[in-house]
Order: structure tokens, then sequence, then C-alpha cells
């Protein structure tokens, strides 16, 4: 008989509390912080790439600039569009580098929001905004991640909000386009990236062999946001 006071005890517990709760413990929050640029622990979240690992001559580097409240984000390098004969059999073309958040555990759920928003400071460049989410077609034997990619003009010298509709992001592989109909799948994402290449530069940049662009971009605290 205990036993079935202690069940109905939980059962009237567990339905006062149901009955307690309000729409806003059920919604959730307007804004979600999901990356921020303020210690070294939030840089080794990311890791850097460029084309220096396929035999090109880019480099990039992330670190923080500021302290406190003021801390950001500082992702800064040099691109170069020439390329060795050796590297010219394993790429196509050169001057590139970016940073990619490390792998999630799980994933991020990003149903409920449509926009991301990045606070940054730059050169006057177009940078890709990139979100890797699981692969729905993968080829059996396969292990890449699906990509959807859009473009962010950021100004230069002043800080700005960069707001990017989810629905503006397409489907790329290898960073072309796809001529497909797929739709992203915002619930399971799995990392994200920021990246550059030297035909995204200000006007007035010099493309061509044998020349280097500097680069340059603020990341501040709670860079990525997304609001419903």
């Amino acid at each position: 008989m205990s036993r079935l006071r202690a069940l109905w005890q939980a059962a009237s517990n567990a339905t006062k509390k149901a009955l307690s709760w309000k729409f806003e413990d059920l919604a959730p929050p307007s804004e979600l912080c999901i990356f921020n640029f303020q210690t070294k622990d939030d840089l080794r979240r990311w890791n850097l790439y460029a084309d220096s690992e396929y035999g090109g001559l880019s480099s990039a580097s992330l670190e923080i600039k500021g302290t406190d409240e003021h801390a950001t984000g500082v992702f800064s390098g040099n691109l170069f569009t020439d390329m060795s004969q050796d590297s010219r059999r394993i790429m196509n073309r050169s001057g590139f580098c970016g940073m990619r958040s490390t792998q999630l555990e799980g994933y991020l759920d990003l149903d409920p929001y449509d926009t991301l928003a990045l606070r940054v400071r730059g050169d006057g460049r177009c940078y890709i905004s990139t979100i890797h989410t699981e692969n729905w077609v993968n080829v059996p034997g396969t292990t890449e991640n699906n990509t959807w990619q859009a473009f962010v003009f950021i100004p230069k010298g002043y800080w700005y909000v960069a707001r990017i509709p989810l629905s503006r992001y397409l489907p790329t592989w290898r960073g072309n386009v796809m001529d497909s109909q797929l739709e992203m799948n915002p619930s399971r994402i799995v990392a994200m990236s920021l990246s550059v290449n030297a035909e995204g530069g200000p006007v007035g940049a010099v493309t061509g062999p044998d020349s280097s662009f500097p680069l340059f971009a603020n990341l501040e605290r709670e860079c990525y946001g997304f609001t419903a």
C-alpha cells in the first residue's frame, strides 16, 4: 500500500509541476549565443586551415587582443595566389584560409531560429560563412558532412552586425554550389566555419601570381547568435 501511495504522490507532484510551467519555460530564448571570442579557452574551440596544407603559401592565425570585457578575437594572416608545380596537382587554386569550429558533441539544434548574426570588424572583404550539417545523402563508405555557404560582407574599420537568414545558405561541395533541391536541417548542425579567399578583397586589390594580401577580422564575444 505504501508503494501505491508513493507512486500516487510522485504522479501528483509531476502533475503540479506541469501545471505550473509557463510558456517562457517551454519556448527557446529569442537569441542564442553559440560562440564567444573573449578567452584563450574560447579559441580552443576553433581550428585554422589554409592552402598551405596542400602546398600553397597562405597562412592564418587566431588570437585574443584586449582584456576582460574589451577582449576580442583577431583572425589574421596573408593570402598568396601563387602555387608550386607540385601543388597544382593537388588543388586548382590557392589564396584561401579560414577557421572552423571543432566537431560539436552531438548536434546543435537551431531549428527554432532563422538568422545567423555575427558581430565583426574587418578589412572590407567578402567572407564565406559555412554551416556544416549531418549528411543525409552520404555515399556508402564516406563520412563527409553537408556544407551550406553564404557570403557576408564585413565593412572596414568599424563594428558591424552581419545578419544572414538561414534561407540564404546554399548547399555546396568543395566550394561549388550544388544544383539540387536539398534543404538544410538546422537541428543537425555539427560545426561552423568562416573563410576568405584572395578574390574577396576590397576594391583596388590586385590578384595574380606572386601577390599577397594581408587580412584581418576582429570577432567580438558572442559573435554567433541566432534570432527567432
